[in-house]
């Protein structure tokens, strides 16, 4: 059971935690505190600051102003070394970690080129509906500041199992796409391996066939969690040689890691506490101190048990809102969308989810 708490802990944020870590860490059975520390291991990393490097020469006007609007004055080194690679044609892979700003280093690239030439076209790939869904928000957000000034509007739309058609089957209707095809964006490149990854390698191949049919030469853009061989994968995924970007120069609030590992009950026969019921009662401490927070389970079975024993024990005051929701696979769209928008606004205090939710 994995956990996972935001936003970015700071001030009573971070005082909140080390008292709900406090409380974790005694185990409490029935006749009191139990002397069992359920807390194994605590990792602290320090906070890390930031190292910049200027937008690339070439580099279109509308976009850094753009960026600018929303703070962005210069980008991180491993933002800036990915946007170079691209510019001049090769193929990339960046690794930083989670919340470095890796989607800027496939946003940027595409959106320079689509403002010098609007009739190029983008192909974005993501594992999961959800990270499709927050990096389309987020996408749209940043077109609309690139277009606020009356300049030809930049297309970005979803294609997923919802939706009822086809494209490389079908690609003579896809014609426009294949001919002007300039980037293959792949995110989460990790979850790409064995049985999955094998599939997705040849539907690669497939695609860069359609592409030299309609006289395309796309370049591919991945970003991936820190594994042990990223150009590997990625050359191995799609044929291409790569480029790799492993040094992240965004800045990292502090972290804490803890391994908790549910206490003894029958010491005769080595059998611990439910871990289903000690990540309920991890998670109500931090609910207590008013941190949102985000269960992955493993399995939809898992999922559906805890969301209902958090919902029983912290609701809300009568016909207020559902604060504990879960999320798994077989979920409508709305529904999903509805739960991804109420972790963002901070309406939704916990969610309990299998890995379908990955919002980066």
């Amino acid at each position: 059971m994995t956990f996972q708490t935001l936003p970015v802990l700071t001030g009573d944020k971070d005082r909140s935690l080390q008292e709900a870590v406090g409380r974790i860490s005694v185990s409490r059975g029935p006749g009191g505190p139990a002397a069992d520390a359920i807390v194994t291991t605590t990792r602290r990393l320090p906070a890390v600051t930031a190292a910049y490097a200027p937008f690339p020469e070439q580099t279109d006007p509308r976009l850094r102003a753009a960026l600018a609007a929303r703070g962005i004055e210069q980008l991180y080194t491993h933002q800036a070394e990915a946007f170079a690679h691209v510019l001049a044609g090769r193929n990339v892979v960046t690794i930083t970690p989670t919340a470095s700003g890796k989607t800027l280093c496939y946003n940027a690239p595409v959106l320079d080129a689509i403002l010098k030439n609007p009739s190029s076209r983008a192909l974005y790939l993501f594992p999961t509906k959800a990270l499709a869904q927050d990096q389309l928000a987020e996408l749209h957000a940043l077109v609309e500041l690139v277009a606020h000034d009356g300049s030809s509007p930049i297309g970005v739309f979803t294609y997923d199992g919802d939706t009822p058609s086809g494209i490389l089957p079908h690609h003579p209707r896809w014609a426009k796409l294949f001919e002007n095809l300039k980037f293959v964006v792949i995110d989460e490149l990790h979850a790409y391996r064995g049985v999955f990854g094998s599939h997705l390698s040849n539907i690669l191949r497939r695609l860069q066939r359609v592409c030299r049919h309609y006289g395309s030469d796309p370049i591919f853009i991945c970003s991936s969690a820190t594994i042990a061989n990223p150009r590997d994968l990625a050359e191995g995924l799609t044929g291409r040689p790569f480029e790799l970007v492993e040094k992240s120069g965004a800045p990292r609030g502090e972290k804490f890691f803890l391994f908790v590992n549910p206490p003894v009950v029958n010491a005769q026969l080595g059998i611990r506490r439910s871990y289903l019921a000690e990540a309920r009662r991890v998670a109500i401490e931090f609910l207590k101190h008013n941190l949102q927070l985000i269960v992955f389970a493993q399995s939809r079975l898992a999922t559906e048990i805890l969301t209902t024993y958090l919902k029983d024990a912290y609701q809300g005051p009568p016909g207020s809102a559902d604060v504990i929701r879960g999320y798994r696979g077989g979920y409508l769209p709305n529904r999903r969308r509805e739960i991804e928008r109420g972790l963002r606004e901070g309406q939704v205090r916990a969610v309990v989810s299998t890995n379908a939710l990955e919002l980066g």
